[in-house]
């Protein structure tokens, strides 16, 4: 039967259904039942219903109503959409201050909403805001030197307990589709202890400019440079930086060919600091240059004040497979006042740096810098065989 059939039998057999006794009621269940194949339960709710709309199923009533939605969506804007565990981490930090600078003012119970608000509900409401990116094409590594040997390799296992000061690099590869011709490059470096982040862009691929990005970013940290570890890229292992690094004390090491694991903590950040921001275009330009040099900053900044990480600090095998325990999520800047590592005058201007950092203002600087450099991706990818 159809379903208005159904509902027109329903509609015949329902004041009699009401009225009658309890083998009246079975018999028309049984028939009820039979004609239209229907569960016999779902046949006494629809007798015992009212002709009127269909009732709620009952449940929960939602607890997260529209204007909570949209202040959740704005501090997840100013947080740079950093998934649910992270960002109830820092969301009364994010919060309190968007309401400093006067980007957000929503009622108190809104307020109170947002900040109770669990990671799985938070993922769960900003679902539909989400959105993929796409791959990039790998380059192929050139062939190895004999200064590979006078590099010590750190491999994957020898992290913990890692000092502050102990950087992983990487250079991530401005190439587009293909490797071939001239592209910017970036390098990314994260502190293992405190996850502190810097990003410097790069005039190709070249081991003096990369190793001057190396200094660049040793004069920005907010703690002394004790150890350098990289890939086995001819851009890091190369004479210039072997001897800076000799020259100025500083502990250089490298991972194992094909083992990405080795500097697992820099290879996330390829993707969190570069990647999901710039995203996969050829830039081979002076302005595309210029632009990263001014976007870079601030997106550390963010990262480092705005965005909380987890660390693994257990893990447990059961049968097949294993289960990671994380610890609080905390920002690297906190990380670092809890660390001991900053001295008093380091840590009140970080502090003040912080405290005069509107969120909402950072993320729109951001992207107003995002969306000239990927205007430029058609054109420098036609520049980019030409350049050198």
């Amino acid at each position: 039967m159809t379903g208005p059939a159904v509902m027109e039998y329903a509609l015949a057999v329902r004041s009699r259904y009401r009225a009658g006794g309890r083998e009246e009621k079975k018999r028309i269940l049984d028939e009820f039942c039979e004609t239209t194949g229907m569960h016999r339960k779902a046949v006494i709710r629809l007798l015992n219903r009212d002709g009127g709309p269909k009732r709620g199923n009952g449940g929960r009533p939602r607890r997260y109503g529209p204007e909570v939605v949209e202040g959740l969506v704005k501090v997840w804007e100013a947080g740079d959409r950093m998934c649910g565990k992270l960002l109830a981490a820092v969301m009364k930090d994010l919060v309190e201050a968007l309401e400093r600078h006067g980007e957000l003012q929503v009622p108190a119970a809104v307020r109170a909403l947002l900040l109770e608000i669990s990671p799985s509900s938070i993922d769960r409401l900003l679902s539909r805001h989400r959105r993929r990116l796409s791959l990039q094409p790998q380059r192929k590594q050139p062939s190895s030197s004999g200064l590979k040997g006078e590099v010590p390799i750190r491999t994957w296992s020898e992290w913990r307990g890692a000092p502050v000061g102990s950087l992983q690099a990487d250079l991530v590869l401005h190439c587009g589709e293909s490797t071939g011709g001239f592209y910017l490059t970036t390098l990314c470096t994260v502190d293992v202890a405190s996850g502190w982040t810097e990003v410097e862009p790069v005039w190709g691929i070249g081991g003096q400019r990369v190793g001057t990005a190396v200094h660049h970013v040793r004069q920005r940290l907010p703690f002394p440079l004790k150890s350098l570890h990289t890939d086995n890229g001819s851009e890091f292992i190369n004479h210039t930086l072997f001897n800076w690094c000799r020259r100025e004390k500083v502990g250089f090491s490298r991972g194992r060919s094909y083992k990405k694991n080795d500097q697992a903590y820099v290879e996330q950040r390829n993707w969190l600091a570069v990647r999901r921001q710039v995203g996969y275009d050829r830039l081979a330009s002076k302005k595309a240059y210029a632009l990263l040099g001014q976007l870079y900053p601030l997106l550390s900044l963010h990262l480092n004040f705005f965005r909380p990480i987890r660390k693994v600090v257990a893990r447990e095998r059961v049968g097949a497979r294993v289960i990671k325990r994380y610890d609080e999520p905390r920002t690297p800047f906190q990380r670092l006042l809890d660390s001991g590592a900053l001295s008093d005058e380091l840590r009140l201007q970080l502090q003040a740096r912080l405290q005069n950092t509107n969120p909402v203002l950072l993320r729109s600087r951001i992207d107003a810098l995002l969306r000239q450099i990927w205007q430029l991706g058609p054109r420098d990818r036609m520049l980019g065989d030409h350049v050198g």
